[in-house]
């Protein structure tokens, strides 16, 4: 595999996945192709700059003629789609842009690949798709798909878009889904860097209701593992689950970060919960680890003191995303104002 087309690249988990590979295989080349929304960051890749295996192409995904010059540059072996709106809180104040990059941002890219003839393509979903679990039980590949929320939903279109390609095209497709990603260069907006930032500043952190809810927690880099693994080792057509093996109610979580921060817990803020909050997600991984020989290797433990190291030491790079237009969501959502 020598060169791989990846979209949303300058996003989270993009970013980690895009340096991870070019670390990784000193003999692939990488075309990212991202819009460069609130979420896209091109600081988050910055070190790559003059790298001549990194390529950067702005742009859409629901661009067809745009998708077709990018994907027409060179012969391209594998086509991975990150590109999505990814935040919850964010669909349930307005659907359209979800609809728009993660359901019709997907069929074109589908149809623009399938048209160059790319001899795989991976889409990097979410287990928001299967819902909400109860107090016990897993997630797996074969859980009935049930969304909850306007994000979830709009995942679930895009992976059942995905999957009608490889039935009735053949088309070479392969599905991953994972929990919760935690680690560098993610948006201040989710829990783990938004409290981490808030807590430097002496800010209270907003939890949801009672703060129960239940969620399993993945390394970036293990997620970037995985992908990588079902990518290479993958079965066209089937869906690959990925999780941490670390669950956690958000509020067990809060006080990990608050007392890893030597912080007060009075500095807890408890907030009206999110609309049709999932009470738990957690993850089988036992295919993956079965058929893709993958499993997490980084511990909770280890991974968030070392995410927490790496907000300390990138207080800069926190501060510039932390202003203007995502100051006023902020206050929006959680009716506070960020200092």
């Amino acid at each position: 595999m020598k060169t791989i087309l990846v979209t949303g690249g300058c996003g989270f988990i993009g970013s980690n996945f895009v340096r991870w590979q070019l670390a990784t295989y000193p003999d692939v080349s990488v075309i990212n192709v991202d819009k460069l929304t609130y979420a896209g960051n091109l600081e988050n890749l910055a070190d790559l700059e003059g790298n001549p295996r990194y390529q950067f192409a702005k742009g859409d995904i629901c661009d067809r003629e745009f998708i077709d010059r990018t994907l027409a540059l060179r012969p391209i072996d594998a086509v991975i789609n990150f590109a999505a709106e990814s935040h919850v809180d964010r669909s349930i104040l307005d659907s359209g842009p979800f609809i728009q990059t993660n359901i019709v941002g997907t069929q074109v890219l589908l149809d623009a690949c399938r048209k160059a003839n790319i001899p795989r393509y991976v889409q990097v979903s979410t287990d928001e798709v299967y819902g909400s679990l109860g107090s016990d039980g897993f997630f797996t590949e074969e859980t009935p798909l049930a969304p909850n929320s306007p994000y979830s939903a709009s995942k679930t279109a895009a992976d059942l878009l995905v999957r009608a390609y490889f039935h009735t095209f053949h088309f070479p497709v392969i599905t991953t889904r994972c929990s919760n990603n935690y680690g560098p260069y993610q948006f201040p907006e989710k829990l783990i860097p938004l409290f981490i930032s808030n807590l430097l500043n002496d800010q209270q952190v907003p939890v949801y209701g009672a703060g129960t809810n239940v969620r399993d927690w993945i390394h970036v880099i293990d997620h970037c593992r995985g992908i990588d693994a079902a990518l290479r080792r993958g079965t066209p057509g089937e869906v690959y689950n990925f999780g941490g093996h670390s669950e956690l109610q958000n509020i067990e979580l809060t006080k990990k970060l608050l007392d890893a921060l030597k912080k007060p817990h009075s500095l807890i803020k408890y907030v009206t919960d999110r609309a049709g909050h999932d009470f738990r997600y957690a993850i089988d991984t036992s295919k993956a680890e079965r058929e893709l020989g993958w499993r997490p290797q980084v511990t909770f433990e280890e991974g968030l003191t070392d995410t927490i190291e790496w907000y300390l030491g990138h207080r800069d790079w926190v501060d510039r995303i932390k202003s203007g237009a995502y100051r006023d969501y902020y206050q929006t959502q959680y009716g506070q104002r960020l200092s």
